[in-house]
């Protein structure tokens, strides 16, 4: 496969794609309590290794059928649309960014799944009810083309700062706040930097503006922005190979922590080192949840695929399927991964609580700003 369709897994991974539907709910299958048959629902980066999920229909005894149902924002809000009659019986790859909208709507039912008090700490949501079981991590940031930087003797940008200075001037290229996972991420990330009007936690920031007035001075400093992922790092940016051959001219882009590792892994011939470098001062954390959907006919089923979701032999075999981190304790990941796309050791997040008060105003006032 080549660099340019397999990045795609990287973006929708995490959900950040939007691709035509896979299924609808005709084909869901009519799984009932009794049923041998479980329905996972998903955005369209769900992927897993056959001989893997032959492990669990062998030991289970279900048979899983898997809708694809388009990105994260799109799947979400189709499966509380239809969460009366759910697809399905589990959901898989709703992001903190969007967690607090399933929740208010009750998309999820209560379950503890087996192996949950190995979920590392920092990934762990709603605690108290458990409705949803943390799968697996990442980190939007922004990313570089190594070639351009050296060739035009400039040091790489590193932080949100950086990005306003003008030696960066139209050179970056992000997605759209109100249609893309990455995209939204990337404004989390400024408004946990900047805060919201308020005090900074940057040291260089000018205080008092908040991420309104970063925004502001990103905008004059030329950044474009596009609706999604695939034609931002495709289409647009100078580092992919995608990009190389449609000859892009922006040399930065808001992407992965795991980008860099995809662009050596399927590359053909394999490169001896990325093409591509991380801004790791410009990181925001992501997890992905997945959950017993509330009125799942097959509730058996359902929590025995959100054990299996949570088993070594899945969440090690993550990382090259769906371009993500496990967060059991423990898991593995590819030494690729260790050496061209390291978790960023300091990443911006924000409490779920937070992001569910203030998520759409933020991209209503982003929405104003940047591209009126």
């Amino acid at each position: 496969m080549s660099i340019t369709k397999k990045a795609t897994v990287v973006a929708v991974g995490l959900g950040l794609v939007t691709l035509s539907a896979c299924g609808s709910s005709s084909d869901a299958g009519s799984s009932g309590s009794g049923s041998k048959t479980v329905t996972l629902v998903s955005h369209d980066s769900w992927a897993v290794s056959k001989n893997v999920l032959a492990d669990f229909e062998k030991q289970s005894g279900y048979k899983v059928k898997v809708l694809k149902d388009g990105d994260a924002g799109q799947a979400v809000n189709k499966a509380i649309l239809t969460k009366d009659n759910p697809q399905g019986d589990v959901f898989f790859g709703v992001d903190n960014t969007l967690l607090s909208r399933a929740l208010d709507n009750g998309l999820f039912q209560s379950y503890e799944a087996k192996g949950s008090e190995l979920v590392l700490s920092d990934y762990r949501a709603d605690r108290d009810k458990h409705r949803v079981t943390p799968i697996d991590t990442g980190d939007i940031c922004v990313n570089y083309d190594k070639a351009y930087f050296s060739e035009h003797k400039l040091t790489p940008p590193n932080s949100f700062d950086d990005l306003i200075k003008p030696e960066y001037k139209n050179l970056l290229v992000t997605e759209n706040a109100s249609t893309s996972s990455p995209g939204l991420g990337f404004l989390l990330g400024t408004a946990a930097e900047y805060g919201d009007g308020g005090t900074s936690r940057s040291s260089e920031a000018e205080s008092g503006g908040g991420w309104q007035d970063y925004w502001k001075k990103l905008k004059a400093n030329g950044v474009k922005v596009v609706d999604g992922w695939e034609q931002a790092y495709n289409e647009e940016f100078s580092g992919s190979a995608g990009g190389k051959q449609a000859k892009a001219d922006r040399p930065l882009v808001v992407s992965y922590a795991s980008s860099p590792p995809a662009e050596v892994i399927y590359a053909d011939p394999k490169p001896k080192t990325a093409p591509t470098g991380v801004a790791t001062g410009t990181c925001f954390r992501q997890v992905e949840y997945a959950g017993l959907l509330s009125n799942a006919k097959n509730a058996k089923g359902g929590k025995a695929l959100l054990d299996f979701l949570l088993t070594k032999e899945f969440q090690e075999d993550m990382p090259l399927n769906m371009f993500v981190y496990p967060v059991r304790d423990g898991a593995r990941v590819p030494a690729e991964f260790t050496e061209y796309g390291p978790q960023a050791e300091d990443p911006e997040t924000l409490a779920p609580d937070k992001i569910a008060d203030h998520r759409d105003q933020w991209v209503k006032s982003w929405t104003s700003l940047v591209l009126k």
